[in-house]
């Protein structure tokens, strides 16, 4: 029987603490890439379904704010129990609207736990500062939450790009609205219902679905005060320009071109095993996934094995699917076109098909050699379980390529030496980088950012740097003894 048979009640708005069905607006179908079946509908919000949600959040703001920030995290400990009481339940949801492995929706999940526990420590990244700064005269800094804050989020990882901000964000004292992606919004409603459970107020946190219309929208609404955007880079250009232009905070993330430098003295089965992950694991659509394996002089025997590696990754087994029929149509497009170009597909994954799941949107690992840095494989993001191996003489030409990317998210180097590792690590153009690591994604409390064309806005959307993009600092300067001297402070 099909894991989508079984369909989902349409996804809601959740405003005010209250589900909305929205009859009469337009909705869209939510369709499983597993098997391609009808799982739910979702709404397309409009500018007043948002601006309802702002109300509900502007209502809830000044409660919510002035509460300690160890008091808002005690919601957050029972939410994180009930995240984990429920784990199987939500890598289940992710694996239908998402088509991810349960194994790694699973893991999915998992992280959105460790990014809720370390909202739960922010009462001691945030305790503020203060200095006898002169005789008798102390200053202090409190950090202050920014008020109605607005998260967008893809649909590669509906679960957890969520937790990279709204833990955090409700720990600091705002009042939260998410717009997930409408493709996959059904992991954000069962989000609300557990925020609901754990004790949250209404309108501290929202949720209002939609598409296009909603995320302009929430870059002109006047009363928000901060955005932040995860999805691609033609995307997180205009969500930040619009945005800024109406004088809001916005970080935004976009796409990635990560490129794996592969050295001939790396570990072979560490290499080979790391690379195939890196660029299958989630079937690619990720942004910190393998695109680019530069290998630079004789790599033939790590080529192979990784060709080895591939062929024993199984679409509908260990490999997911892709998000819909138009994803697996460009994918295969990308792989033609090298092809074409004269690139040499070691292991090709067009055609893919699940028995059982015919309708399903599969891509199956694919490794292509002697991709040229010219070819359009080479330079765009691809989003799915594809390497493209360019060939280098050095380590200065693998660097090269490396920094001609427009993108900057990640970069690794697959080497047994430290000296080569430390060269290649201080000079590739990557806010991420890895060495014998294929997917270098910093765990808490490190932040996740990139550079160039992978990220838009100052600080990183997780981690200790996200603390000052959803605060703002108050400093307040105080002196109680009247027989100090008059100074500049008077």
């Amino acid at each position: 029987m099909s894991v989508t048979t079984q369909k989902i009640p349409q996804a809601q708005n959740y405003i005010g603490g209250n589900f909305n069905e929205l009859n009469g607006h337009q909705t869209m179908e939510v369709i499983s890439p597993l098997d391609g079946a009808t799982l739910s509908k979702v709404p397309l919000s409009t500018a007043t379904d948002l601006d309802a949600a702002v109300k509900a959040a502007k209502a809830a703001f000044p409660a919510w704010s002035e509460l300690t920030s160890k008091d808002r995290v005690q919601i957050l400990y029972k939410y994180r129990t009930l995240v984990e009481q429920n784990l199987a339940e939500l890598a289940h949801l992710v694996h239908v609207e998402n088509g991810k492995t349960i194994g790694e929706a699973t893991a999915e999940v998992l992280k959105s736990i460790e990014l809720t526990e370390f909202a739960c420590s922010i009462p001691q990244l945030v305790q503020g500062e203060i200095m006898e700064v002169s005789k008798g005269v102390e200053c202090r800094i409190d950090k202050k939450p920014i008020g109605v804050v607005a998260c967008i989020s893809p649909f590669n990882f509906p679960h957890m790009v969520p937790h990279w901000t709204v833990p955090n964000a409700l720990a600091l004292g705002n009042c939260v609205i998410l717009k997930p992606s409408e493709t996959v919004p059904l992991s954000a409603v069962r989000m609300a219902e557990m925020l609901q459970e754990a004790g949250l107020p209404d309108g501290v946190f929202n949720v209002v679905n939609g598409a296009k219309e909603t995320v302009e929208a929430i870059c002109d609404h006047p009363d928000i005060t901060a955005v932040s955007f995860v999805g691609s880079t033609h995307v997180a250009k205009i969500v930040y320009k619009r945005a800024t232009s109406n004088l809001k905070r916005c970080v935004a993330l976009g796409g990635a071109k990560n490129h794996l430098i592969v050295l001939p003295d790396a570990h072979l089965e560490m290499t080979a095993t790391n690379v195939a992950a890196s660029m299958s694991g989630c079937a690619g659509q990720r942004c910190m996934a393998a695109a680019a394996m530069v290998g630079v002089g004789d790599v033939d025997h790590i080529v192979n094995r990784l060709c080895e590696v591939a062929k024993t990754i199984v679409p509908g087994d260990n490999l997911g699917s892709v998000i819909s029929q138009a994803a697996k149509e460009r994918i295969e497009a990308y792989i033609t076109e090298a092809e074409a170009a004269g690139a040499k597909v070691l292991v090709d994954g067009r055609n893919a098909n699940v028995a059982g799941k015919e309708g399903g949107f599969y891509v199956g690992a694919t490794v292509i050699d002697y991709v040229t840095p010219d070819m359009k494989i080479a330079k765009e993001e691809v989003f799915g379980p594809v390497i493209a191996i360019i060939r280098a003489k050095n380590i200065d030409e693998a660097i090269a390529i490396e920094n001609a990317s427009n993108y900057g998210n990640a970069a690794a180097v697959f080497t047994q030496s430290g000296r080569h590792a430390r060269y290649i690590m201080e000079r590739a153009s990557a806010g991420m980088i890895g060495v014998n690591i294929g997917v270098p994604v910093p765990r808490e409390p490190f932040g996740f950012g990139g550079w160039n064309d992978s990220k838009f806005g100052v600080g990183d959307i997780t981690g200790k740097s996200s603390i000052e993009f959803w605060t703002q600092p108050k400093k307040t300067t105080m002196k109680w003894n009247p027989e100090a001297f008059t100074n500049w402070m008077s």
